[in-house]
């Protein structure tokens, strides 16, 4: 056994829960037996002072010897002092009071700050264990330690590609979302990067090994968010801070008293009253009531020091997919060209797509059968990842793809039809072409919802004096788009992980920064930034974890309350620290005065801390004024085309 760290376990183990709860029973029957005639049971405080006393002396001495300056002086020092006072007049149990309240308000701070890290776990089982080797035109399945750079790894459809690496041979589509945060699966070909945690949807690819280990996207994320997280500095509690000055006053004070007046139990008395317990008390319960509020409005508030800071943000910067927009891609337009009706372009394609499992086709399908339409099996299908599916259905052959498709194929698109089609890509959707017999005969859109509740909420943050922000791995125009049609002005785009811990570095220049999202690519800004806000309901592992705080609902109109909850909290917790002081210095001064004695004065605290605890409980029950925003029942908003007649939503 290491003898060494003797002290510290001894200080966990009685600092702990059960232990707290043994001394407060102590304590109670060390004030309750003498006055049923038991005058022996006033040496019962003294397990409370052991119990309690152990970790304020602990604290107060490691400060002394590891601190700096005048942060070696602090609450816990006087309060240790005020118990030695109290033992030496013969008070045990004014000592033990003192002691007890302190270690309770110890056990609510730490209740309120306690994090996570699981979901790093979740990060790092992006990447498959094993990968297929290809040497020679032979397979070989390998663990993935084993693969270096310049090999080449096989990856089949619906596989995890394992490593960071360059497209030699075929052709497919990713989704990189879990990356990028980008939900429109994104076509690779000969000579694209891929990045390892990325799934392939379609084709099998031959890709050239580039980065592995900890050198790959996945492990350069885990790396992020463990630095970021170490670079965030613990909350320094207000007592503490206040403590530097109220140790030498206090001191000052006693002794002053004791010499002026001749009488010790005056001095005593004084260091027992100045304690700073309701101090203490003040910034925890409050903490602790407002995070009970905010779970009956479902958002889970981890860490106190978030909930204290998120009042004073000066901007909220939000992901786009699955936190501005639900992250699920549908039909939003249909495009008719020549003779064909929208309808029936809408059938053909369905038909068409009807055996394609890629993203897009299984929306058009979905859409289609949503309409109530016809969806023909295709008597023959072939699907060409990276490019669209060619199908025969009812005896004619049609193509569905992209314009590098129709252009390979030989089908024309003319001026007009161009047009039409950059309006829907002007609006961040993706398209996708129908042609028949060589003739290009129409085009869907496909995009995602907004949250209906987005403008709402850039108007409150507004109101409020907070700018809003958005940041995403998106292309910049289609960015643009959806940041117009969410009513933000600041918009930041084409962002990978490390991007975005930038920008919320660049915003952070104009103050506190609240940062909102939902996939394992927002975890290293969720940590960089002042605040980090997950979407719980639909967001991933590790943005949960790395968070301060969690809308379980996935509803954005809780940011703007969490505003005002933290202003609320903060204004609250002030009020009782000032009333703490004014109580503190009513006490002082009866005791310098003879007119409190260090049991007396004790209980005098102890109805102090008590009173302030109750100002910061009342935060539970007080009513947020917009609650009404939190029950919308309207559906989500569709992009409407705002391009050429010939652009219809459906």
């Amino acid at each position: 056994m290491d003898w060494r760290k003797a002290p510290g376990r001894c200080n966990d183990f009685l600092a702990g829960l059960p232990m707290t709860v043994l001394a407060g029973v102590f304590l109670a029957a060390s004030f309750v037996l003498p006055y049923m005639g038991v005058e022996q049971g006033s040496v019962l405080a003294w397990p409370c002072i052991v119990i309690c006393g152990y970790p304020l002396l602990y604290l107060s001495v490691w400060r002394i010897v590891y601190n700096k300056g005048i942060a070696k002086i602090s609450s816990a020092l006087l309060i240790t002092i005020a118990m030695f006072a109290a033992i030496y007049i013969g008070d045990v149990f004014a000592a033990g009071e003192v002691g007890f309240i302190m270690e309770i308000g110890a056990l609510l701070e730490d209740y309120t700050t306690k994090r996570a890290w699981k979901g790093l776990n979740d990060l790092v089982q992006l990447v498959p264990e094993r990968a297929v080797l290809v040497k020679d035109g032979k397979e070989t399945e390998v663990p993935v330690s084993e693969i270096s750079v310049g090999d080449v790894v096989r990856v089949r459809p619906g596989q995890t590609i394992p490593v960071d690496g360059m497209v030699i041979v075929g052709e497919t589509s990713v989704n990189q979302s879990a990356l990028t945060g980008e939900n429109l699966p994104v076509d690779k070909v000969p000579g694209d990067a891929v990045m390892s945690g990325s799934i392939n949807t379609d084709g099998s690819i031959d890709v050239l090994v580039e980065k592995t280990g900890e050198d790959s996207s996945v492990q350069r994320l885990v790396r992020l968010v463990k630095e970021a997280d170490n670079n965030q500095a613990p909350t320094q509690r207000i007592a503490d801070r206040w403590a530097s000055w109220l140790v030498p006053i206090a001191a000052s004070i006693a002794v002053i008293a004791a010499l002026v007046t001749g009488d010790v139990v005056r001095g005593v008395t004084v260091l027992v009253v100045f304690c700073p317990c309701a101090l203490v008390l003040s910034t925890p319960t409050a903490i602790v009531a407002a995070i009970g509020q905010s779970t009956k409005h479902g958002v889970l508030i981890k860490n106190g020091a978030a909930l204290e800071e998120m009042g004073s943000a000066k901007t909220v910067a939000f992901d786009k997919t699955g936190t501005l927009t639900y992250g699920a891609v549908e039909v939003s337009d249909v495009l008719s060209f020549g003779k064909t009706g929208e309808t029936e372009v809408l059938e053909i394609a369905a038909s068409a797509e009807f055996r394609s499992e890629h993203p897009l086709s299984r929306a058009i399908v979905s859409h289609a059968r949503e309409k109530g339409l016809k969806i023909t099996d295709p008597e023959r299908f072939q699907s060409l990842p990276g490019r669209g599916v060619g199908a025969t259905v009812d005896g004619r052959q049609y193509i569905i793809g992209s314009l590098g498709f129709m252009d390979a194929s030989g089908v024309e698109v003319t001026d007009s039809q161009n047009d039409d089609l950059k309006s829907l890509s002007s609006q961040g959707k993706a398209v996708v072409l129908v042609a028949g017999n060589g003739e290009l005969i129409g085009a869907i859109g496909l995009s995602d919802r907004l949250r209906p509740e987005c403008r709402q909420v850039m108007g409150r943050l507004g109101e409020m004096g907070v700018k809003a922000a958005m940041l995403t791995g998106d292309r910049s125009e289609s960015a643009r788009f959806m940041a117009a049609e969410a009513g933000i002005d600041v918009v930041c785009s084409d962002l990978l992980p490390e991007g975005k811990i930038d920008a919320v570095n660049g915003l952070k220049t104009e103050g506190k920064v609240c940062m909102v999202g939902d996939g394992i690519n927002d975890a290293p800004a969720l940590k960089s930034a002042d605040i980090g806000v997950a979407m719980g309901a639909m967001g991933t592992g590790l943005a949960v974890e790395s968070a301060d705080v969690v809308l379980m609902t996935d509803d954005i109109t809780r940011i703007p309350y969490l505003l005002w909850l933290s202003s609320l909290t903060v204004r609250t917790i002030k009020t009782a620290i000032t009333l703490s002081m004014c109580i503190n210095f009513v006490a002082v001064s009866a005791s310098v005065l003879g007119l409190l004695t260090p049991t007396t004065g004790a209980l005098v605290h102890n109805a102090g801390s008590c009173f302030v605890v109750l100002l910061a409980a009342l935060l539970y029950d007080r009513k947020y004024p917009h609650e009404s925003d939190f029950h919308r029942k309207d559906g989500p908003v569709r992009l409407q085309a705002s391009g050429p007649s010939s652009v219809s939503s459906v």
